[in-house]
């Protein structure tokens, strides 16, 4: 695995607007909401109801705790693999950094050694006028050009409980091939949980281009809530 310098990708700045994250990208007029924010705004009434189930179940102390641990383990892990594609070694000795260690190393094992190049890691993608993102790495996987997502869990994933992963990955697919001129046809999320059980999800193909349409979808969602909000402030609603 290799690094190549082959796009030059933005250097841009992180701030919250509303509570929600944007991203400031020269050239463009004003900031962009980030992938991770218009999924999140735009989940299914289906979906905010199974979160606020899983929050009543466990309680909500309990609940903060659980996804503050898998976030900071998951940054832990993000960082460890990316400072080994730099090469560089990074050392934390916390039972939560070894853990995060661990899970790195089996993605590196049972993942990254099938790419062969790296032309991004943790890079800015963004889509003129519409949206940015921070993509893990973007690379060549088994001889194709793919956007590479780490993921940490606490517990196995199945397919379709992943649809708004695939929906990132074809975000960033989108975001590049705008920039760029390529025509990415691959995602590849690599994902292992605190346990060390390691899973590997290709999207590409059909699959690929409706999570590329279904995330256009809750793009226009999106900002036709924005736009709602916006009207109910001037109004005064409450």
């Amino acid at each position: 695995m290799k690094l190549v310098e082959r796009y030059v990708y933005p250097k841009t700045t992180r701030a919250k607007l509303g509570g929600l994250r944007h991203y400031t990208v020269d050239g463009e007029e004003r900031p962009l909401p980030s992938v991770t924010t218009i999924l999140g705004e735009t989940k299914s009434k289906r979906d905010r109801e199974g979160i606020e189930r899983w929050i009543q179940k466990v309680g909500k102390v309990e609940a903060d705790r659980i996804k503050n641990e898998a976030a900071n383990r998951g940054t832990a892990m993000h960082k460890y693999l990316e400072d080994l594609i730099r090469g560089t070694r990074s050392m934390d000795l916390t039972t939560l950094g070894q853990q995060a260690q661990k899970m790195a190393e089996i993605i590196v094992e049972r993942g990254l050694n099938d790419v062969d190049e790296v032309y991004g890691i943790e890079s800015t993608l963004y889509y003129p006028e519409l949206y940015a993102g921070s993509v893990d790495l973007v690379g060549r996987y088994n001889g194709k050009i793919s956007i590479i997502d780490f993921k940490q869990t606490n517990k196995p994933k199945q397919r379709e409980w992943i649809g708004d992963y695939f929906q990132q990955m074809g975000a960033y697919g989108m975001a590049h091939d705008a920039v760029y001129g390529t025509t990415i046809e691959q995602g590849v999320i690599m994902m292992c949980s605190k346990d060390g059980f390691y899973q590997q999800f290709v999207i590409e193909g059909k699959e690929f281009q409706q999570a590329k349409h279904k995330f256009l979808g809750r793009i226009d969602e999106y900002y036709n809530r924005m736009d709602n909000n916006s009207d109910a402030l001037v109004r005064g609603d409450q």
